[in-house]
């Protein structure tokens, strides 16, 4: 029998629901939550992903602010591209913009909180007019701008050769297989992949039905961008105040990445690494995500701070409690 999921991995009922076009006509679906007065958080979910990947976070923050969910092209309820090319990072970035020009009203800024190929969505459209004028701070949460394929650790250290280990992790990320069914096998191999060793059962189990939901073949086309993937110049392009948190178990966008990106942003707010969590924050450790936002908004949309949360100092690498 499937374990019970945790009340806050239920996605919960949007107050509202969008269907935005992008660029090249592609429908995303965008979910509303929350105070539609408050201060706005925009979140982009990560590879294989949706709109039910934030719900642990969402339940959090929609007695607070106003918050925009929705799902990245081919995922969740949007609309599922007619071809390979309709895949890149230039798309993300479009989509993005359409979401916040579509949500975000002329005059008004939000913060923006990316996790995995999130992440790297912010990153790629970073150099958008109508992109940056909406941005008041972002969140950079399991993700990384360059070289993926290099830095997984998905093998075992016994697999030393690089050109051995970019094969095997191309070959298992590309793979064009089906899921199928979550069952005990799966359950466990998506916890060794994404999550850490100590991640409850129910949690593995809200993330892998998430996962398993992703279309094989948009699974696939996804981690052909990605392999590819290279947004350091958009990274650059990233001026906001902008803080990164990482698992210190993630073998998806290992620390390395969380690191050169702190390097390399214009205004880092900080780098939060989390001892023994893996790729899945949101669904790992929501209360630290959420935390800050809360850290950022107070900063930078201009929010009362919830109690016991203040700004700490910007580029301070903090290590969070076990």
């Amino acid at each position: 029998m499937s374990p019970t999921l945790p009340a806050d991995c239920l996605p919960p009922a949007p107050v509202e629901e969008l269907d935005v076009r992008s660029t090249d006509g592609i429908r995303l679906h965008v979910e509303i939550h929350g105070q539609p007065a408050a201060p706005t958080v925009v979140l982009a979910h990560g590879w294989t992903c949706s709109t039910a990947f934030w719900a642990p976070v969402i339940h959090q923050l929609a007695d607070r602010y106003r918050v925009v969910a929705y799902d990245q092209r081919g995922h969740g309820r949007s609309e599922i591209p007619p071809s390979r090319v309709r895949y890149s990072t230039r798309a993300l970035a479009e989509d993005l913009s359409a979401v916040l020009t579509r949500t975000v009203p002329a005059g008004e800024r939000a913060l923006l909180v990316g996790h995995s190929m999130g992440g790297m969505t912010i990153m790629a459209a970073a150099g958008r007019p109508e992109v940056a004028e909406r941005t008041a701070a972002a969140l950079l949460v399991s993700t990384g701008p360059a070289d993926l394929i290099a830095e997984l650790t998905i093998l075992p250290g016994a697999v030393r050769s690089p050109g051995l280990r970019r094969f095997l992790h191309h070959r298992l990320l590309g793979s064009r297989l089906p899921l199928g069914p979550v069952g005990p096998a799966s359950r466990a191999g998506l916890k060794y992949v994404t999550m850490g060793a100590a991640s409850p059962t129910d949690r593995v189990q809200a993330a892998a039905r998430i996962v398993h939901a992703c279309p094989t073949a948009v699974r696939a086309n996804w981690a052909g961008v990605l392999e590819r993937l290279d947004v350091r110049a958009g990274l650059a392009r990233l001026t906001v105040p902008t803080a990164v948190m990482v698992g210190t178990e993630d073998r998806m966008t290992p620390p390395v990445h969380a690191h050169r990106m702190v390097a390399a942003l214009a205004d880092p707010q900080g780098l939060l690494l989390l001892p023994g969590i893996g790729h899945m924050l949101p669904v790992e450790r929501p209360a630290e995500v959420v935390a800050e936002i809360h850290r950022l908004a107070g900063a930078h949309l201009a929010v009362a701070h919830p109690p016991g949360v203040q700004p700490s100092a910007a580029s301070l690498e903090r290590t969070a409690d076990a």
